[in-house]
């Protein structure tokens, strides 16, 4: 075994090799990129399954005993600084290499499918592959400056994937968004890695926490700066996690190929902050005030992004808040001191939201040949309805995922949200309650999503009918629309639209193939499952509580997995099972039916307070809570005007003056020049007449 775990560089080292390869013969053979579309996927895909098989045998060894290993070699040798690279292998690297090298095969596969007559299908399986790489290399990292390394080398190629499609403007717009918003991030995390190196002299994670642990102990350590470099240390998570305020490049991101979409929402980009967190969580325990930070940020991030959610149209752009508040748990879960709820909930969410963004691009998929290709069309709910019909596997496939995500028992999101939603409200009820209630949010947004993608009727053809109905898909699908009202008279009027048949006059949606559903029934596996067997294990007792003391958490353990245990455990969830319900039945009501009804129904006496929402709510949720354009006012707008000022400033007050100068001495030789006549006398005259008023100007003051 101590072959395997020498050699466990392997990992990253596969699929980095496949991105060489791919970007070989991208570069030296273009003109085969068609007929070696195939093999190149085969590259990809075959090498990220042996890293896969590497990961579950170095998982399967921790679980059954085997001490933590580190491997170094030295780098840079100097007198005073030395830096070595090399790899750890514990319990949370085992779980990560699994998370990533599972979520990424998959997502490979059915790429292989979705991105079969893109024109850079071979560039995106490179960037792919290494961007998969980057990530496992980040996770076998020992220390913060190789961290930081992989760090960077993850952002790169989240720029390269969201920006794949660069050619269209929101795209290349997108990826630059991102790019600089997670260099704020960067540059504090860099400024927090420097300072707790000038603290305790280590870049090593195991020796860094010792070193500040004898430090604090020894009060030879200022808890003031130490905690601006904790504070530091956190703005590299809370961009590269899409936290308030550093949110605002996830929806962007949906601009990227939906493949890519599942993979950064998974077990990649975002996976990248919880990650850092969980490897200094030792660190961070010991400042007090940092960790009542990261508690009050999770718990903002998780009720702003459910509360975005609520009202977008766009289905990705919906599932990417979903990610932006369900890493604002796991956030608000480390903060709080629930390490392990915090890590559970990160894997059960993987495979949720992993199955979630690939079941939406299967629709995508599907609506792209029937309403175009631009996203405001094939990505728009509005245009959707009715797909359980023409897609059941997909539909029933996105419907595990919804359930899990809305916290339904026995799906994985169920077992680890209700932990957090426990914990929470041990640690401050009115944590607690925002927790719960961010919780019933939850539920009600992806209901909404399901019941309008998959529900109802097919309202594709309203696009197609956008001449006699141009103002459909501005429709808020939320309270008062005068919009919806007329389109209702129109179609009581219109005996040809209500009774026109889709079968016949308009083209149908239709399954995905058998690769990408393959891709959709295989992610229903462990959104079913993974947490019920995650939870045994939390019960089960192998030297104590065997996730807990493995994943280094101290608290405290039940003590046999008895069925009396199991129903206490239910009924402690019956608050969180039961708000679910409750946003569950809300999102019935509001959109369990065909869309075009919906008015109709409310106008009834028993859905009136529905109706009564404020709009300007609506505006504010559908609006991104006016935080771009905040942003945008605030920096860009902001820095134009200064850039503007400057310039002004540059153009006529610094070069006026020495424009200025220039021009008064030009005119001054001008006129100075008919005076020099050649004679001395007239020079001497000048000179004693100049010299005089100069006496005499003295005398009188």
């Amino acid at each position: 075994m101590e072959i395997l775990f020498q050699n466990i560089w392997l990992v990253p080292f596969f699929p980095f090799f496949a991105s060489v390869l791919l970007g070989s013969i991208l570069f030296f053979f273009p003109s085969s990129m068609i007929s070696s579309r195939r093999i190149c996927s085969f590259i990809s895909i075959s090498f990220l399954t042996i890293a896969m098989f590497i990961s579950f045998h170095s998982l399967w060894q921790q679980i059954t005993g085997s001490p933590i290993h580190q491997f170094f070699w030295s780098w840079i040798v100097n007198k005073n600084v030395i830096l070595e690279i090399g790899y750890l292998i514990d319990p949370l690297t085992s779980i990560m290499l699994i998370l990533v090298t599972t979520v990424g095969t998959i997502v490979m596969i059915y790429s292989d499918s979705y991105m079969l007559h893109d024109q850079g299908y071979i560039r995106f399986f490179c960037y792919l592959s290494l961007f998969t790489a980057s990530m496992l290399g980040l996770v076998l990292s020992p220390n913060l400056i190789q961290i930081y390394i992989f760090w960077e080398l993850v952002g790169m190629c989240s720029y390269l994937l969201i920006g794949f499609w660069f050619t269209r403007p929101s795209a290349a717009n997108a990826c630059q968004k991102a790019f600089v918003t997670n260099r704020i991030g960067d540059f504090g995390l860099l400024l927090g890695i420097l300072g707790f190196y000038w603290i305790t002299g280590s870049f090593e994670f195991q020796d860094l926490s010792e070193r500040f642990l004898k430090l604090l102990i020894h009060n030879q350590i200022c808890i003031v700066f130490a905690n601006i470099c904790a504070i530091f240390l956190f703005l590299g998570p809370i961009a590269k996690s899409a936290q308030f305020p550093l949110h605002i490049w996830l929806p962007d991101a949906m601009e990227g190929p939906t493949p890519i979409s599942a993979l950064i929402h998974a077990a990649t980009m975002v996976a990248a902050g919880i990650f850092l967190i969980a490897r200094m969580f030792s660190l961070f325990q010991m400042l007090p005030f940092v960790m009542e930070i990261i508690l009050w940020i999770g718990a903002i991030t998780a009720l702003l992004g459910a509360s975005i959610a609520i009202t977008q149209k766009d289905l990705k752009k919906g599932l990417a808040y979903s990610t932006m508040s369900q890493l604002g748990y796991m956030i608000l879960a480390l903060g709080m001191g629930s390490y392990k709820a915090a890590l559970f909930h990160l894997i059960t969410h993987a495979y949720s939201k992993a199955l979630l963004f690939l079941g939406s691009g299967s629709v995508i998929h599907s609506m792209e040949p029937i309403v175009g290709y631009h996203p405001n069309k094939s990505q728009n709910m509005i245009f959707m309805g009715g797909l359980r019909k023409y897609m059941p596997i997909t539909a029933v496939t996105f419907l595990f995922g919804t359930l899990s995500l809305c916290g339904i028992p026995p799906f994985a999101c169920f077992w680890s949200k209700d932990e957090i939603l426990i914990n929470s409200w041990i640690h401050f009820p009115f944590l607690g309650f925002i927790a719960l209630f961010t919780a019933g949010l939850t539920a009600f947004y992806m209901s909404r999503i399901y019941f309008l993608t998959f529900e109802g009727h097919f309202r594709g053809h309203l696009l197609l009918n956008n001449n006699k109905y141009p103002n459909y898909s501005s429709i808020s699908i939320w309270g008062d629309n005068t919009i919806l009202n007329k389109i209702e008279e129109q179609k009581m009027n219109d005996v040809s639209f209500s009774n026109m048949p889709i079968t016949k006059n308009f083209l149908r949606p239709k399954e995905s193939d058998n690769i990408m559903l393959f891709s959709l029934i295989i992610l229903t596996i462990p959104t079913s499952f993974i947490g019920l067997i995650g939870e045994f294990f939390l019960q089960e007792q192998i030297d104590s509580d065997f996730l807990s003391t493995w994943l280094h958490l101290s608290i405290n353990s039940l003590n046999n997995t008895h069925s009396e245990i199991f129903i206490e455990l239910l009924q402690n969830a019956i608050p969180s099972i039961t708000i679910a319900f409750i946003g569950i039945l809300i999102a019935f009501l509001f959109y369990g039916f065909q869309l075009y009804d919906i008015r109709i129904i409310l106008k009834s006496k028993n859905f009136t307070f529905l109706y009564f929402i404020p709009k300007s709510l609506y505006n504010w949720s559908y609006n991104k809570g006016y935080i771009d354009e905040f942003y945008d006012l605030l920096f860009v707008k902001s820095l134009r005007f200064f850039t503007q000022f400057l310039s002004f400033l540059d153009q006529w007050i610094i070069d006026g003056i020495v424009n200025g100068a220039g021009i008064l001495s030009f005119f001054g030789g001008e006129v100075l020049k008919y005076s020099e006549n050649g004679r001395i006398s007239s020079y001497l005259f000048f000179l004693v007449s100049c010299m005089f008023l100069s006496f005499l100007y003295s005398y009188i003051i």
